[in-house]
């Protein structure tokens, strides 16, 4: 158990049977009354993301999460294998519980979270950023590079991103993998 103060991003709690990872808070002390916590909780299973707010002093019950590095090797429709780096056992991970899959490349390693007390999967997390070749693009022109105008290329996992006009086939980028966007290109 944890007192609602206690509370930081990140912070995995059980609340109605739920599981709840902390991804903002604020410490609200009002000229009158009696202060707490308001904070947005997002939903482990389905993503929902909710505002609660805790008096200061409120026991929560904390849940212990780990982060281990697990490669990835191959996927079977929507099941993903993934290696564990320090037990080597095969571990089946859904799509939906991976963020950032469109950016998923073999022998990739990410964090994978797992509950602590009943070893589930929670979720499984790629690097932020990741860098990729630029298998397909429309040639951009000479001296396009005035505007801030954004064109569509695919990548070597098959995803589309948005990459500025003087970006061409073959070059290396990097994505982020959080929102798919472009961050820079790769020397």
């Amino acid at each position: 158990m944890i007192n609602a103060q206690d509370i930081k991003i990140g912070t995995a709690i059980r609340m109605d049977g739920k599981l709840y990872f902390c991804i903002d808070f604020l410490h609200v002390k009002p000229g009158k009354g009696n202060t707490f916590m308001r904070t947005k909780l997002k939903d482990v299973v389905n993503g929902y993301v909710l505002e609660r707010r805790f008096n200061i002093g409120e026991k929560l019950e904390d849940v212990r999460v780990e982060r281990r590095p697990f490669q990835y090797s191959y996927n079977e429709g929507d099941q993903y294998h993934f290696l564990n780096q320090e037990t080597w056992d095969d571990v089946i991970i859904e799509k939906n519980m991976i963020t950032g899959v469109d950016f998923l490349t073999e022998g990739l390693v990410c964090d994978v979270v797992s509950d602590a007390s009943t070893d589930t999967i929670l979720y499984a997390e790629l690097p932020v950023k990741v860098t990729m070749k630029v298998t397909y693009t429309e040639p951009g022109l000479k001296g396009d590079t005035a505007t801030n105008t954004l064109k569509p290329a695919t990548v070597e996992s098959g995803a589309e991103v948005r990459v500025p006009l003087f970006i061409s086939e073959g070059e290396t980028i990097e994505i982020d993998t959080r929102d798919g966007s472009y961050v820079g290109r790769v020397r």
